[in-house]
């Protein structure tokens, strides 16, 4: 992001790299802090795919042409402002998906085509850009088709990342435990570390 740097003004000239997804032989990479998704192709030449107002985009996802983010909205990251958005490479700007968790951090696809996303969970009050949510506000949606979430899992402590194997999730926490959640599509849930 130094050698690239936002059209925008901000405090770390280095950015926020906050996701990395495959694409296109290349990858996409999150830019939390410029606000903008980055491409960069195998010989590490690096274009602004999409940028973005003040949303702070996390989490990738990919359907063939079709990409897929996670916003967490801006301080103090509100549930209506956590946001799964779609966008192509052709796209000018970004299409809503669903809304209404707090601080979303990823989303992905599970079993049968079903999309999930990631919660960080609720945002101090008065807190800096960039501090974690409150311990144990965390949570695990499903995206519905009318663009509102279900929570599936809750009192997740501050997750970062989702990865699906089969039926179960695999959620990264900011303390770098790996907790599984089983049977996703089918409750009730297990939830472990």
């Amino acid at each position: 992001s130094i050698a690239n740097p936002s059209q925008s003004v901000v405090a770390i000239p280095s950015g926020v790299h906050y996701a990395m997804e495959a694409f296109r032989g290349g990858f996409l990479v999150t830019d939390g802090h410029h606000n903008r998704v980055l491409w960069v192709n195998l010989n590490g030449q690096i274009s602004e795919l999409m940028a973005f107002g003040n949303i702070v985009p996390t989490g990738l996802e990919t359907r063939g042409n079709r990409i897929f983010m996670a916003e967490a909205g801006p301080n103090p990251h509100l549930p209506p402002d956590g946001r799964v958005v779609m966008f192509t490479p052709e796209s000018s700007s970004a299409t809503p998906v669903a809304s209404g968790a707090p601080l979303l951090v990823d989303v992905e696809y599970g079993l049968g085509n079903k999309m999930y996303a990631l919660a960080q969970g609720i945002f101090p009050v008065g807190a800096d850009d960039g501090s974690p949510a409150l311990p144990n506000t965390g949570s695990l949606v499903e995206v519905n088709e009318d663009g509102s979430v279900t929570v599936l899992a809750s009192a997740l402590d501050r997750p970062t990342s989702l990865e699906f194997i089969g039926n179960s999730a695999y959620i990264v926490t900011l303390t770098g435990e790996v907790w599984k959640i089983d049977d996703v599509s089918d409750p009730p849930f297990g939830v472990s570390p």
